[in-house]
């Protein structure tokens, strides 16, 4: 074990469903007693980590441990864990008691312990009075807590809860979410929560784990994951973002939006690209004054409920999104000002795409699956290695897909202030990166076009 505190280690697992590759290498150490959500979108292998945790999946590689026990091929049954599930899989011709007690009787626990345990649990989630009502009956927030007693009476270590929320309305998934955070205090064993949702994320975690396409991107607090995103996929999915593409001139002194700013960020150079994240809130927006560091026009002005949030069109082209407590008239002439705290600063993911590529001929190389037309390589028989690199914005993405060399899909939107910034998935899964000025929506089938000047061309 790497430490006596760790309750679970994953150490390098890897699941494939044919060739879909849902975890990509991923390894995660949680502490005792530790409110641990796992974020991400749709199909970023969240619910396959946990399912795997709960003994309902197997690895491809890698290796579970519970305790310090490796339990990576133990059944589901011998594991020290419970699952609460979306559905919360109550059974409907059995009472809330026989519910919460089933577990203990298959287990040939004695009577008059079954009850103690039962009440126990019922107290523990607020359910004293109803341990004869028929499930049915109760509503969504009580057939949760029922499901809750059910995987807690039967004393696991760590309790796994797969967006467990998720079906109830907004207010009722609220009041629940301070339910289980003082249910985890009162209980003090290990929680691993599964969601998508962000706010529930920040409001009920000790620990985030951000994933996407398989892979960790992050672990942190919450407010480290919202205050410090490590990438631009973090700083967007975590809350409201401005994205831009920045050059960090020396440390503190970041440029972006054509704009030099002072910052506290250090140790990434001179003249080094980089993404800059800035939140709404930390934008403060006045009437137009000279004393402001940038100006702009409001493009819209939207109420939400605690602030107004306001697109704002700089003078040089770029759109900033604002919270902010005032309301300004669209149309009108602003001044903004950023401070130098409110700027994070990013190390680019990458600089442009790169791909693996074989020389078909002096005229053709293959990349992506596909042979494309390249500018004439001297000395070429076909068969050499090379390494292709485009530039994001010599990717032409085409409406007709049959225009393209090849087809592929609109996986995730960046909005980056003056353009988007997309990743689109081909048909053989390899990932294409673009920046584009057209809108594009997610899903969105498009062909792919290189033209022969933009395909850099280097033998390996």
């Amino acid at each position: 074990m790497k430490d006596s505190n760790y309750i679970i280690e994953f150490s390098h697992i890897s699941k494939s469903f044919g060739e879909k590759c849902v975890l990509n290498d991923v390894s995660l150490y949680v502490k005792k007693g530790e409110f641990v959500t796992i974020l991400g979108p749709s199909g970023c292998g969240k619910t396959t980590l946990l399912r795997i945790l709960a003994g309902f999946g197997t690895v491809d590689e890698g290796e579970i441990r519970i305790a310090g026990e490796d339990i990576t091929d133990v059944p589901p049954h011998e594991r020290p864990v419970n699952t609460v599930f979306q559905r919360y899989a109550l059974f409907p011709h059995l009472n809330v008691y026989d519910n919460i007690a089933f577990g203990l009787k298959l287990k040939k626990v004695k009577a008059d312990e079954i009850e103690t345990r039962v009440r126990k649990a019922l107290k523990m989630v607020g359910m004293t009075d109803y341990e004869w009502r028929d499930v049915n009956s109760l509503s969504g927030g009580q057939q949760q807590r029922v499901a809750i007693a059910r995987a807690i009476i039967n004393r696991p270590q760590v309790l796994l809860l797969d967006e467990p929320l998720a079906a109830l309305d907004l207010k009722m998934r609220k009041d629940m979410q301070m339910e289980l955070k003082d249910m985890h205090k009162s209980l003090g064993i290990t929680f691993i929560y599964v969601t998508h949702d962000q706010e529930e994320a920040l409001t009920l975690s000790d620990t985030i784990v951000v994933m996407s396409e398989g892979k960790v991107q992050q672990i942190g607090t919450p407010t480290d994951i919202y205050n410090e995103p490590v990438n631009a996929f973090v700083a967007d999915f975590i809350g409201e973002s401005n994205i831009l593409n920045g050059k960090m001139i020396r440390d503190k002194a970041v440029e972006f939006m054509g704009l030099e700013f002072e910052c506290v960020d250090e140790g990434f150079g001179e003249n080094a690209p980089v993404d800059v994240v800035i939140r709404p809130e930390d934008v403060y927006i006045m009437a137009h004054t000279d004393s402001g560091q940038f100006e702009g026009v409001v493009q819209s002005c939207i109420f939400k409920g605690v602030h107004y949030e306001m697109t704002v069109l700089t003078a040089n082209g770029y759109e900033i999104m604002i919270q902010d407590y005032n309301a300004f008239e669209v149309g009108q002439t602003v001044s903004m000002i950023i401070k130098p705290s409110d700027i994070h600063v990013m190390r680019k993911e990458r600089m442009c795409n790169k791909f693996e590529g074989t020389m078909v001929d002096a005229t053709h190389v293959e990349i992506l699956g596909t042979s494309f037309v390249c500018n004439e390589v001297a000395n070429v028989a076909g068969g050499e290695k090379v390494l292709v690199e485009v530039d994001f914005d010599k990717i032409e993405l085409m409406d007709n897909k049959e225009d393209g060399t090849l087809m592929g899909d609109v996986r995730f939107i960046l909005y980056k202030g003056d353009h988007y910034h997309l990743t689109v998935r081909t048909e053989n899964n390899d990932n294409v990166y673009v920046d584009t000025h057209d809108v594009w929506d997610d899903r969105d089938i498009v062909g792919i076009r290189i033209q022969p000047d933009d395909l850099r061309i280097t033998f390996v």
